[in-house]
């Protein structure tokens, strides 16, 4: 590895002021489903493995934005990430980035059953599992597998693991999930972890997203009152938070993220980086900066930082879903990593 020129810590700042410091990592494009907001049912394409960033050069990346970026804490995606080999090894290695805050991954829970354990023993200290159904007709309508009973499995395989914070993550879209939100919500508050309601957002490969197609968090909440009781709102522990948090009658927690009717970017802190080393400053981003590259023609840590600059400094103001010249992304969601 080549040495820097500095040990400087300054943060990556973009030019309405937002401070970045949690880090998306995709891991892998690849998945073992198939769900209809996110990847096509057949012919998906995926990154040759050989452009995938290798463990060592994820953890340079992560170390530098960890120790000398003020990146907090790092979110582990795909694709699934679990279907990436040896992934408890990599979370070990970042683990043992002594400046992170926190180390998470989001997974749809099919292999979470065997990989709990291994995955709180190397380090992991929070999961997010996606879980849209309770049903195995209504799964495989989404995610074209089956598998349902698989993620119930995988999410009391998490929780008897002792992981600091499990949430579990509904994507909402009109006419598929009204008629889930209450059996979800009793399932989370049976198993005392929070639930929480992600708008659909225009990231399908097949490009059929509509607005129409979006649940709105405003309807969910009034579908979750009119069962349990009102909804109180939890202030943020920190303004970047996407979810807007609200407790139960009796005491457990729902979230609510309305990318789309509710946009907060204004307050956004994230950055991107897909599993085949581009930079992203944005989901909906049509821009994208290659890290890969540059860590295999021995750059130097102060260049590598400075393309994370350059792509921070790039960001726009807002997603921009509801211009009326909002394109989708290029890439979909699995290639970008959720």
């Amino acid at each position: 590895m080549n040495s820097h020129a500095s040990t400087d810590t300054t943060p990556l700042v973009d030019r309405f002021g937002r401070i970045h410091r949690s880090l998306r990592l995709s891991v892998t494009d690849r998945c073992n489903l198939r769900c209809f907001y996110c990847m096509p049912e057949i012919g998906a394409e995926f990154a040759p493995r050989d452009s995938l960033l290798t463990f060592e050069e994820i953890l340079r990346t992560a170390n530098l934005l960890a120790t000398r970026c003020g990146i907090r804490d790092i979110r582990l995606t795909g694709g699934e990430p679990l279907v990436r080999k040896d992934i408890a090894q990599l979370i070990a290695m970042l683990s043992s980035i002594s400046t992170l805050q926190d180390l998470s991954l989001t997974t749809n829970g099919i292999l979470l059953g065997s990989f709990a354990e291994p995955l709180r023993r190397a380090g992991l200290k929070r999961l997010n599992i996606s879980i849209d159904t309770l049903d195995e007709t209504t799964f495989q309508n989404i995610s074209r597998r089956r598998g349902v009973k698989q993620v119930i499995e995988g999410i009391d395989a998490a929780i008897a693991s002792g992981f600091e914070v499990i949430k579990l993550n509904t994507t909402a879209v009109k006419g598929v999930t009204e008629t889930e939100i209450v059996s979800l919500v009793r399932f989370a508050i049976d198993r005392k972890v929070q639930i929480r309601f992600i708008e659909f957002m225009p990231l399908d490969t097949d490009r059929s997203w509509r607005t129409e197609n979006v649940l709105g968090g405003d309807s969910i909440r009034a579908i979750i009152e009119k069962n349990f009781g009102p909804l109180t709102p939890i202030p943020p522990p920190q303004s970047s938070q996407p979810a807007s948090d609200f407790a139960l009658p009796g005491g457990s927690k729902v979230g609510l993220i309305q990318s789309v009717t509710k946009p907060f970017c204004d307050s956004c802190d994230r950055i991107r980086l897909t599993a085949d080393g581009a930079i992203r400053n944005c989901l909906f981003s049509q821009t994208e900066y290659s890290i890969r590259d540059l860590l295999r023609s021995g750059a130097s840590d102060d260049e590598l930082i400075e393309q994370f600059r350059t792509a921070v400094a790039a960001k726009a103001s807002g997603h921009g879903i509801d211009e009326g010249t909002f394109s989708p992304p290029e890439r979909p969601m699995y290639s970008i990593g959720g």
